[in-house]
């Protein structure tokens, strides 16, 4: 006879060896979390609106990630000088024209990007401020976060969406369809690729 009780946490090792390849492992978790392999330490990944108590953990996450990641691309000084323009205070004034995402997994925020329009147009918007956790990155949260901002109202009512892409991230934003705006494959003077798609 068939019984059914309550989940507990001896129950996870059973759990996950019916996730033997990615296929199933969707079936079973319905895509709640977004890495495969699952193993028993995964949790809840949930994207949401960025609060201004997260200032501070959100330019934290930035200036790591750029120290970590982005310096392999930059020089120190470059990183240096984003790392200050990247405040709390700035990311702030920035959730206010923008809809701003942060990615937690459970009480940690391990990823953020934001939508807006494109110098205060209505038919065209950008994307910014991407960042992953280094020890997160690979393991799917860039594509949701991309996914997420292109599911935004920013996304759909725009004819054109662009981003100021580093060399760390150009590569990435290319396999979501992005090319050089104007077919401009070298950097700017702030160091970033114009990257831009249309609708």
């Amino acid at each position: 006879m068939l019984r059914l009780r309550p989940y507990k946490n001896c129950d996870a090792k059973t759990i996950i060896s019916w996730c033997k390849d990615e296929a199933s492992f969707r079936k079973w978790t319905s895509d709640r979390y977004d890495t495969f392999p699952i193993t028993e330490g995964v949790s809840y990944m949930n994207i949401r609106r960025f609060e201004v108590d997260d200032a501070k953990e959100v330019a934290n996450l930035i200036a790591r990630t750029m120290l970590e990641t982005n310096s392999k691309d930059y020089s120190s000084e470059h990183i240096e000088n984003d790392i200050k323009t990247m405040t709390p205070e700035f990311l702030i004034e920035r959730s206010l024209w923008t809809h701003f995402y942060v990615v937690c997994i459970n009480d940690t925020i391990v990823g953020c990007g934001a939508i807006g329009p494109y110098w205060g147009k209505e038919d065209e918007s950008s994307l910014f401020t991407i960042f992953v956790l280094p020890e997160y990155q690979g393991k799917g949260i860039g594509r949701r976060i991309i996914e997420t901002l292109e599911s935004d109202e920013f996304f759909h009512r725009a004819k054109r969406i662009e981003i100021p892409a580093s060399i760390t991230a150009c590569e990435f934003y290319k396999k979501f369809g992005y090319t050089y705006k104007d077919g401009i494959d070298i950097t700017d003077e702030e160091g970033l690729f114009r990257l831009e798609k249309f609708r």
